[in-house]
Formats: structure tokens, C-alpha cells, sequence
């Protein structure tokens, strides 16, 4: 990336402007929602005029539109290196499960935009849907393929990934829930409730 200054804004290092919006947009979206963030306040905290966001993005609308295709282009990149190192079987399941928990670990404010997204409904859901709708495809093959070999128990693919997917998004942003079951989001507990989500599915799929 290179240093890009906008209209009224100064440069930042290493950033370009409309990065720093979506960076900060990212962060606000994913932690106070959607509704609750401003462009006042997302000019506010970079420094800039709102008239500087405006500049690269007509709308909040506009600047979700771009939060959510990058966010989805750097989870479909997490996803696919970490299937790229993958075996088979059961191995590619607790792959793509450990990347999503180191996501939650590095980027939690990616997984916090995939809970907000859903909340919001269409159009925002339909974008992310869209755009992680290739390796959905791959997924539900893939299940099918080990369905049909034996090696797991016979479900609806897709259920079966709404279901994975709710779990693992559930036990790592839903902090809230945690807390009130006694759980503190903190770098051990995140561990522990990977390796349970993964005992969990491993009893729930794969026939030993």
C-alpha cells in the first residue's frame, strides 16, 4: 500500500486514506453496529472531515458495501490457505475450524462484521452471502463427497454448515452469552472453546 493523502485529510503511514476509513468502520461496525456509527464520529476519531469520507464514499452505505467485500475477500483468503495445507476427511473440517478461531484470535472485528451483517439482514447479507458463496459450494461438496464415502454421518450439507457456522461464530464473538455462563473471553478460554467445538462436531460427523 502506499500513502495516500485525501482531500482534507493528512497521510497516514503505510495506509491510505480509504483504508483508514474502512479500518475504523471495520472496528465500529463490528463493535457498536452498524446503526450506532456515525460518519461525524468515524471523522472524528481518524481526524479527518466528514467531508474527507464522503470524498471516497458517498454514503455509510457505501462505506459498509466496501467494509463487508474486503472483509469477505480476507476471510475467503484465511479460509483457503488454511484448506490449501489440509488433508482429507475429517482433517479439512478441523482445519477450516482452527482458522476461523485464529481470525478470532487476530482480526476478532472480521467475525464481530459477520454477526452485525447478519443482524442487518439484505442487502448487507445477501453481499456477504454472495461473496462467500463459492467456498459454501466447496464446503457442501466436500461434506457430500465424505457423506457418500461413509466416513460421515448423513446430514443436509447445507444445514450442516449453518450449523457449524453458528456454533464457531457463536462461541467466539457472542462475549456477552460467554460471561453469563461464567466463560471470560480471554487467549486460554479461546483455546478450550476451540478444542470443544472441535470434539463437538468431530462426535457429531465422523463415523470411526
Amino acid at each position: 500500500m502506499t500513502t495516500t493523502e485525501g482531500p482534507s485529510g493528512g497521510p497516514a503511514e503505510g495506509l491510505t486514506t480509504s483504508d483508514r476509513i474502512l479500518d475504523a468502520a471495520l472496528a465500529s461496525f463490528a463493535t457498536r453496529g452498524y446503526d450506532a456509527t456515525s460518519l461525524d464520529a468515524l471523522a472524528k476519531g481518524l481526524e479527518l472531515t466528514k467531508q474527507s469520507i464522503l470524498y471516497w464514499f458517498p454514503s455509510k452505505d457505501a462505506v459498509l458495501e466496501a467494509v463487508i467485500a474486503r472483509s469477505a475477500g480476507e476471510l475467503s483468503v484465511a479460509l483457503e490457505t488454511a484448506l490449501s495445507d489440509a488433508g482429507a476427511g475429517w482433517v479439512r473440517v478441523e482445519a477450516v475450524v482452527r482458522s476461523v478461531f485464529r481470525v478470532a484470535a487476530r482480526q476478532p472485528e472480521l467475525l464481530g462484521l459477520l454477526r452485525e451483517v447478519g443482524r442487518l439482514g439484505p442487502p448487507a447479507a445477501t453481499q456477504m452471502t454472495l461473496a462467500l458463496e463459492p467456498l459454501v459450494r466447496r464446503a457442501s461438496s466436500f461434506l457430500e463427497a465424505e457423506m457418500d464415502a461413509g466416513t460421515m454421518r448423513r446430514h443436509d450439507p447445507r444445514l450442516l454448515l449453518l450449523a457449524i457456522y453458528s456454533t464457531v461464530i457463536g462461541m467466539v464473538t457472542e462475549v456477552e452469552v460467554l460471561r453469563a455462563l461464567g466463560e471470560e473471553p480471554t487467549a486460554r478460554s479461546l483455546v478450550r472453546r476451540r478444542t470443544d467445538v472441535l470434539a463437538l462436531l468431530r462426535s457429531a460427523l465422523v463415523i470411526e
